[in-house]
């Protein structure tokens, strides 16, 4: 168009009116007539923008209204709503051609997004404790780069179970819910090291230094860099699994069972038995969603009742410890019957020796031979239950080596010969004292020497699980002594906790550190719901040369006889205390009492409350506290340092079948009752089954419910203490009848739920997961433990995948359980 005839062609500086078509209207024509200026300049180029100007849009310089891209408009499909763990999906629409899109968050708990540059982004809830808004935009660009934009809010909920709860099974096989798999990932014999061949499974392996052990139990997963044997907290794909291979079932190993010409093992059978006990270390990784364990990996190791271990803390050099194998009471040989485990912020493993003291033999006349019953060799050992005139588990004292310098075997005979040193070191009278102690193992270092860290007291040691660790607080580690009516123990480091510690190189330097000088305590639990840690501390009360019971000379010896400690202290005997797991958001501890046939109606008290009948429709009733509690505490003050603490009783077990009043006293149903608590474990807080509402995994290891179901894994989302209330109970065992008062949680309802089942004459022990939560690992121990070779008892694992063949013989194994969707398991 040509301009009119009376305009003037000059310098201008841009202050005129140049467009005189009438097609347009004028901006502040659009502005009078749809919006006011204020609100266009204060809304910006924005949805509402395009509301006010539809397709009038300001035009580049030199560029006409035909040249303008026409407008777009999103649409985010509204508010959602979703609970903490569960995947979100992000949906925006555009109308109209986009030059781009995507998502970016507002407000709320930062979220990483996954496809935040397209129309549709996903990511993980975060943990909260409460209902909580996240608010997300979505925004779309036009050709002339006008964006438009449209929010979405994401309102979160504490987490909850994610799983229909499995239902209870006979069956041989490992059954868990809908939606997720199982994959049998490391079993008793397969090879990790050279020279061990493929296993037969049918007696006749040896060389068991080189493959997996029996009986796998306590575990615990450390990550490996993607390449080379590096550390790696984070890593989800690779690593190294630590697990305890507790005892054997003897029927298994052997062609036809063990045997014992003229009351004599051979050579080949024991060394078997021995070296089918201790610990394994071997890699295992992750490729195209499977698991497997990595046969040649340079980080395998095997670790049994004959690797070299050295002693730490206040008993190491002690006489107590000297043997004719280590003569200045400085190292020993082995370590066994490792049950629970511990792991350590620094990257290391606990694992810790808890019914060691069957091992033993003791020959009529070694009390007198040590000086009468009441003294103090006899004393202590007659307290950890090592009685004169026993043969000792499998008999391996009784071994003639080939090699006739071996002492392999006679060490397991610790009675005490008149001919020789009194100080021990001649003979192995004083090998007992070398076990029951906490051991520190580096994974990540198969040279490195295992060490026991005396420190923690000995005891039939289950667990060693350390709290919160804060900076300039010194840390905590919280265990179980695994016997009817023994104690509660803790133990608090003399060093204040360093955050830099926790990725130091050196990692068993770091162990001595926080576990070679602390104060052991054990636990006194009152009535009115309060408690008290009661030092283990030479020269404290009755903890001197002068206590009648038993006369204690130092620290070494209060510690060696921890029990003999608790006892002179007035600690509270516990319903046989095994696991203990700390609350990651709390700090609160929890440990299980998995049962207690000789509590009686007259010896209950208010933290183990129930002595009762169950009556079990296969191999008879049992008596006492026969189906388990699992009791909580939390510290005064929040803090692993205090001396005091309140606690309750989180859940007992029961069938949902027993006497609502007063024997399932959680009210359990038909979802989640169980039996025998035994394992413990809460999840890691590097994903959020560890965060604001952590999920408590329960294994049980059960022969009271066992007419009903095999043995199970429960998931819980527990309260805090003193979330409950108090209760009476009314106990009756035949004619006896009382009542003793108690503290219970709330009732779980919903918040337990029955995950895994596992296969016949099996218990569930074992559990660990990858840092992200999305691989679970669990151990499945003696399954099919009553039968024999001729006839087993289960066929697991090889049932696992339908029929397996005839005569197939059991196997204790690692499993990992994975969600099919990816997510994180228990949510």
């Amino acid at each position: 168009m040509s301009a009119p005839s009376n305009s003037v062609m000059a310098y201008d500086d841009g202050d005129i009116d140049t467009n005189f078509s009438n097609a347009s209207p004028h901006l502040n024509e659009l502005v009078d007539a749809r919006y006011s200026r204020r609100q266009a300049l204060l809304g910006g180029i924005s949805a509402a923008t395009v509301a006010v100007f539809g397709g009038a849009m300001l035009s580049a310089c030199g560029s006409s209204a035909a040249d303008l891209a026409p407008p777009v408009s999103v649409s985010t499909g509204g508010s959602i709503a979703t609970t903490s763990g569960k995947t979100v999906t992000l949906t925006g629409t555009v109308t109209g051609s986009a030059l781009s899109s995507g998502w970016t968050q507002v407000s709320g708990p930062p979220v990483t997004l996954t496809g935040a540059n397209t129309p549709t982004a996903t990511f993980v809830a975060p943990s909260v404790a409460t209902a909580t808004p996240l608010v997300f935009r979505f925004t779309a660009t036009n050709a002339s780069n006008v964006a438009t934009t449209g929010d979405a809010t994401v309102t979160v909920s504490p987490a909850v179970l994610g799983f229909t709860a499995q239902p209870k099974s006979l069956a041989d096989i490992v059954a868990v819910p809908a939606g997720h798999s199982v994959t049998v990932l490391y079993r008793l014999g397969d090879p990790i090291l050279s020279g061990a061949g493929a296993y037969a499974n049918d007696g006749s392996d040896t060389m068991f230094s080189r493959r997996a052990g029996d009986h796998h139990d306590g575990m615990s997963y450390f990550g490996l860099a993607a390449s080379g044997s590096t550390r790696d907290p984070a890593g989800n794909t690779r690593g190294v699994l630590a697990m305890n291979h507790e005892n054997i079932t003897q029927a298994y190993l052997h062609t036809a069972g063990p045997t014992s010409p003229g009351g004599i093992r051979p050579e080949a059978e024991a060394l078997k038995e021995m070296e089918c006990h201790g610990v394994s270390v071997v890699e295992i990784s992750r490729s195209g969603g499977t698991w497997s364990y990595n046969a040649t990996s340079s980080l395998n190791r095997r670790v049994t009742p004959l690797t070299q271990m050295r002693f730490n803390g206040p008993v190491r050099g002690d006489a107590v410890l000297k043997t004719l194998f280590s003569t200045d009471g400085t190292s020993g040989r082995g370590t066994i019957n490792n049950c629970a485990n511990g792991t350590m912020v620094w990257g290391t493993y606990l694992t810790n020796e808890e019914n060691w003291a069957g091992y033993f033999k003791r020959e009529t006349g070694d009390v007198a031979a040590r000086g009468g019953a009441a003294a103090k060799a006899n004393v202590s050992l007659a307290r950890y239950g090592i009685l004169e005139n026993r043969a000792g588990n499998y008999g391996w004292a009784t071994v003639v080596p080939a090699d006739a310098t071996s002492t392999i075997y006679s060490r397991w005979n610790i009675t005490a010969n008149a001919a020789l040193a009194v100080d021990g070191t001649g003979d192995f009278r004083n090998e007992a004292f070398q076990y029951g102690w906490v051991v520190e193992i580096d994974p990540y270092d198969p040279a490195s020497t295992p060490r026991k860290r005396t420190a923690l007291g000995r005891m039939n040691h289950e667990g060693c699980e350390i709290g919160r660790t804060i900076p300039g607080v010194r840390p905590a580690f919280y265990m179980g002594d695994d016997a009817q009516n023994e104690y509660i123990y803790k133990f608090v480091s003399t060093a204040v906790w360093s955050a830099a510690d926790a990725t130091a190189t050196d990692r068993l330097a770091i162990g001595d550190k926080y576990l070679d000088a602390g104060t052991l305590y054990v636990a006194k639990f009152n009535a009115d719901g309060s408690g008290q840690w009661l030092p283990l501390v030479f020269g404290t009360g009755p903890l001197t040369a002068g206590n009648p019971a038993y006369a204690f000379a130092s620290q070494a010896d209060v510690l060696t006889n921890a029990r003999l400690a608790g006892d002179a202290l007035g600690a509270t005997r516990m319903d046989r205390p095994e696991w203990t797991a700390v609350n990651p958001a709390t700090g609160e501890m929890y440990c299980t009492l998995t049962n207690n046939s000789s509590r009686t109606v007259a010896t209950t008290d208010a933290a183990n409350p129930r002595a009762y009948t169950d009556p079990k429709t296969t191999g008879g009733q049992t008596n006492g506290n026969a189906n388990g509690h699992i009791v909580r505490l939390r510290e005064t003050g929040d803090t692993s340092e205090a001396l005091s603490f309140a606690w309750d009783i989180y859940g007992f077990g029961a069938g949902s079948d027993l006497d609502a009043t007063n024997i399932n006293l959680s009210g359990l149903d038909a979802t989640n009752d169980f039996s025998s608590p035994d394992g413990l474990w809460f999840g890691l807080p590097s994903n959020i089954t560890g965060q604001s509402t952590p999920i408590m995994w329960i294994e049980t290891d059960d022969g009271a419910f066992t007419d009903q179901t095999n043995c199970m894994l429960l998931a819980a989302i527990p309260g805090i203490v003193n979330d409950g209330g108090t209760r009476t109970v009314t106990n009756t065992i035949g004619g006896a009848s009382g009542t003793q008062a108690t503290r219970i949680g709330k009732a779980p309802g919903v918040n337990l739920k029955r995950f895994l089942v596992g296969p016949k004459q099996c218990e569930i022990t074992g559990i660990h997961s990858t840092p992200d939560g999305k691989s679970l690992f669990v151990n499945i121990q003696h399954p099919g433990e009553s039968g024999n070779a001729a006839s087993p008892g289960s066929n697991w694992p090889a049932s696992q995948s339908g029929a397996a063949p005839a005569g197939s013989r059991p196997r204790s194994a690692t499993i990992v359980i994975t969600r099919d969707d990816g997510g994180i398991v228990g949510l």
